[in-house]
């Protein structure tokens, strides 16, 4: 008797219900489909993913290089002298005591963003609109996630009005406030006043922040300020070297804890033991440069700032002088344009979601930008996010340093990619 035949079969689909029908990263998304174009011969005009357009600085660069025969595994913390250098740069730049123990070193603060919303129980909370990324971690981990009410009039951040109101319905609810600024996608920076409030609402209700600082040091005014100065003991610092110092590749970046929340450090370092184990050696050494007080930093970093302020403004002024409304912004890379003041003009091309238009835009003006939706607004606000990066940093810093005037026609020559873009969006919606 023949043996019957078993059909082969792989192991059935059996995905997590928290992750089904989940997207990739709306920004990875947009890089990925814009590369797509420009293999398949398309112009495409990158305004999506918020990657910074400058080199790593030189002595960082070098460092590196000096650095690449480190090969051995690191204390999961991460290396005692890039803590301290980190412990070290928060005291210059912020006035704050921290032990080099309650520093945690991770593959980028992503990474430890998703790790400390596994470890720590409790809702989320941030402002709509926030970073891509937030949300869909808190969801992936069965978290429960509430938007904070936002206004234009408040740069739609966060208010203490509605941090208040939140907390007031569940008083003893433990809560993660995600305090990101200056602001991916908006571009807002908080005012020591703002922070003040904000804080004191966040103590009362024993809420954690984390202060995700990772645009501070391109703050266009070059004076960021740390809500940890004013809500020490609830507050987590996130910072990193990929948007001030431009190395995102890289993937390096650092929590630091107060010492009323070590536990939570230590928590974090388990998982990170067995997950992760530890950053990369080379890029730990080398980043110890980044955070040491230097010459060399301290210009790269001003005229970093100079030129994407100057780009903010162009964008600003240019695109609500066709009916666009946005705050302007006050550091980091982006502008978050909302154009239900000319809803209508948009109804009329067919266009009934921030979704539409921005691929409209990107079929007929080949500019790729994200649309409000993945940022926490409504589909049907006509609300897109810009990353006005899309140009060479380094030729740009290098004709500053050459003594040339950062004014209008230096913008179109070294920064053309991104003026172009805003022309034809300008265009667009006119």
């Amino acid at each position: 008797m023949t043996e019957p035949q078993v059909q082969a079969l792989s192991p059935a689909v059996q995905i997590n219900l928290n992750i089904r029908g989940m997207k990739p990263s709306a920004t990875v998304a947009i890089n990925e489909r814009s590369a797509e174009l420009q293999a398949e011969g398309r112009e495409v005009l990158k305004l999506g993913l918020g990657q910074s357009p400058f080199p790593v600085p030189k002595h960082v660069q070098q460092a590196l290089r000096d650095n690449a025969q480190q090969k051995d595994y690191l204390a999961v913390k991460g290396l005692p002298a890039l803590r301290q250098s980190i412990s070290a740069y928060l005291k210059r730049t912020q006035g704050l005591d921290y032990d080099a123990q309650n520093v945690l070193i991770g593959p980028g603060t992503k990474e430890l963003m998703f790790i400390m919303q596994l470890t720590y129980y409790g809702d989320l909370v941030i402002p709509s609109p926030s970073w891509v990324s937030y949300a869909p971690q808190a969801r992936i981990l069965g978290r429960n996630l509430h938007w904070l009410r936002t206004s234009l009039d408040s740069g739609l951040g966060v208010t203490p009005e509605a941090l208040e109101e939140l907390c007031q319905q569940d008083p003893d609810l433990p809560r993660l406030l995600i305090l990101n600024y200056p602001s991916n996608p908006t571009g807002l920076a908080y005012s020591e006043d703002q922070l003040k409030a904000i804080g004191g609402v966040a103590r009362r209700y024993r809420v954690l922040v984390l202060s995700d600082e990772i645009y501070g040091g391109v703050n266009f005014s070059g004076e960021h300020i740390s809500i940890a100065r004013y809500y020490p003991e609830g507050t987590i610092i996130s910072d990193g070297i990929s948007k001030w110092s431009g190395a995102g590749g890289w993937r390096l970046g650092a929590f630091v804890f107060p010492p009323q929340l070590k536990w939570l450090a230590d928590a974090m370092a388990v998982v990170a033991s067995e997950t992760f184990t530890s950053t990369s050696a080379p890029i730990q050494y080398a980043a110890i440069e980044a955070f040491q007080q230097n010459p060399a930093m301290e210009s790269y970093l001003q005229q970093s700032r100079a030129v994407l302020e100057a780009l903010a403004n162009y964008a600003y002024d240019r695109l609500t002088s066709a009916g666009a409304q946005a705050i302007k912004p006050q550091g980091g890379f982006y502008l978050f344009p909302s154009f239900e003041a000319v809803r209508e003009r948009i109804l009329s091309k067919g266009i009934q979601t921030s979704d539409e238009f921005c691929q409209r835009l990107l079929d007929e003006k080949g500019v790729a930008c994200l649309p409000g939706s993945c940022f926490g607004r409504p589909a049907s606000e006509f609300s897109v996010r810009i990353a006005y990066v899309d140009f060479d940093g380094e030729a740009a810093l290098d004709a500053l340093e050459a003594g040339a005037t950062l004014d209008h026609e230096f913008l179109r020559r070294y920064c053309g990619r991104v003026v172009e873009a805003i022309d034809r969006m300008h265009d667009f919606i006119s």
